[in-house]
């Protein structure tokens, strides 16, 4: 019989994290612990790719968490189907010995479409008239009323944004623990179950990872979690925690759009007096995530100017065309012909307007999917309009009667983020780990376990390697 597993993705899990989490602490002294050799870049959606399948972002393609799609020409971050992912997955190498191996995934990225028997994911309904309201996607579909009915609709918007709390890992905390009772499985344990938790992400870039509110996160994290974890020891279930990368302080923001668009590169066009990043005309423009900027260059004649614009910038560590992304196991063509790396404490703006004026509509929202990079600024309300939470309550009011409203409470001043990540680990500070209960699940792994071994140690551990 394969003895169950959970996977628990806890987001910016480190070593001096984990000293604040006292439940955890004691199952990984009672089992194993080691650091988790990231990839570049460390980033949600590539390292989960990474640990899923066993190859690196050159092989199943997820260069980020968001990349230029060159034959749609437009930029797309957070997308969900996981046919962008290339390459077997852990559970469906497993069903090749065994057919009736089951898989269940709460929260982990590119869900949708996914081979797994459970898939529970964060999914807005966008109405017809521009609102957005809190849902997920669910399969089987049955489940998705039996986990409203017991645990309320998915806490959308504490999961991201200035209201970001824990209440979003409680609910996939909540959610798993039902499902390892056999909720939405007709009784049966998964093999493998899945749980990305986010709760850590949010006050280790508000504030300083190594600070108190750092601390407290983890601590509130730790008390949600002790519930999951006695149960998976009552049940017999193996619990395998790990991070996708950890934090550290953020002191320098990059704005690398407006460094090439000062040199003539990067275009826009103007809707209602508003700029728009025009990625069909620029001979060149970054995909700004974290600490990599992946530069799309038009013409190949411009790569060696580009270069020395980015090279020229503050902060910018490394410059890396395709035969030195080798190196890292980055050279796919989803990749921009340069990527950028960032110093420590240094990171990448998506800012491409020179005029604050002049910024795009979405720029003061929270809109993961339009802005053509990362936007930590979104975990933060406005700290110069004194009167921000007033005006969101308002808005909340015209949601509730079916008005429409455009939420303008996010500041443009990247410099109140004060933790980042992406670039490779720099210290035990920002060195993500992996735990087990399991005392042989490391065994023979040594002081590093490389991402890319993940899913041969889940295989190992079950009888199926």
């Amino acid at each position: 019989m394969t003895r169950p597993i959970l996977l628990l993705d806890i987001v910016g899990l480190t070593a001096p994290i984990l000293e604040h989490m006292p439940r955890l602490s004691a199952l990984a002294r009672a089992g194993s612990q080691s650091s988790l050799g990231t990839v570049l870049p460390a980033v949600t959606c590539s390292v989960q790719s990474t640990i899923l399948t066993g190859t690196m972002p050159s092989e199943h393609g997820i260069v980020g968490n968001g990349w230029y799609f060159r034959g749609l020409g437009d930029v797309y971050l957070w997308r969900q189907h996981n046919k962008l992912v290339a390459g077997e997955k852990v559970w469906e190498t497993a069903r090749r010995t065994k057919p009736d191996y089951r898989a269940a995934n709460l929260g982990w990225w590119y869900a949708m479409g996914a081979t797994t028997d459970v898939t529970v994911t964060p999914r807005p309904i966008y109405h017809a008239d521009g609102r957005k309201s809190a849902d997920a996607y669910v399969r089987p579909p049955s489940l998705h009323d039996d986990l409203e009915t017991r645990f309320g609709e998915f806490p959308l918007f504490q999961y991201w944004g200035p209201t970001a709390t824990i209440k979003s890992s409680q609910w996939l905390i909540d959610s798993t623990r039902y499902i390892l009772e056999g909720g939405g499985t007709g009784g049966a344990v998964p093999d493998l179950t899945m749980t990305y938790l986010p709760h850590l992400d949010y006050d280790l870039q508000r504030f300083d990872p190594e600070g108190p509110e750092a601390a407290k996160a983890a601590a509130e994290l730790d008390a949600a979690l002790a519930p999951l974890l006695d149960q998976a020891e009552r049940q017999g279930v193996t619990v395998v925690a790990l991070a996708e990368y950890g934090l550290a302080a953020a002191n320098k923001p990059i704005d690398v759009n407006r460094a090439l668009r000062r040199e003539g590169l990067l275009e826009v066009y103007v809707q209602q007096e508003l700029e728009q990043l025009d990625p069909w005309t620029s001979r060149a423009f970054a995909v700004a995530d974290h600490q990599i900027a992946h530069v799309y260059v038009d013409n190949p004649d411009d790569i060696p100017h580009v270069r020395s614009i980015l090279e020229g910038l503050d902060g910018v560590a490394e410059v890396l065309d395709r035969e030195q992304q080798a190196a890292y196991g980055l050279d796919h063509e989803r990749a921009g012909e340069l990527v950028a790396v960032a110093a420590p404490g240094a990171w990448f703006t998506y800012y491409f307007w020179l005029d604050d004026d002049k910024a795009p509509e979405y720029a003061r929202g929270v809109d993961i999917h339009r802005k053509p990079g990362y936007d930590p600024a979104e975990l933060f309300f406005n700290p110069a309009d004194p009167l921000v939470k007033v005006k969101a309550a308002g808005n909340l009011v015209k949601k509730a009667v079916g008005l429409r409203y455009a939420m303008k409470a996010i500041p443009l001043d990247p410099t109140i983020v004060k933790g980042t990540h992406g670039r490779l680990p720099s210290g035990p500070a920002d060195t993500p780990i992996i735990l087990s209960s399991d005392p042989a699940f490391l065994a023979g792994e040594g002081d590093v376990v490389p991402a890319t071994a993940v899913k041969s140690l889940i295989l190992r551990a079950q009888g199926l390697g």
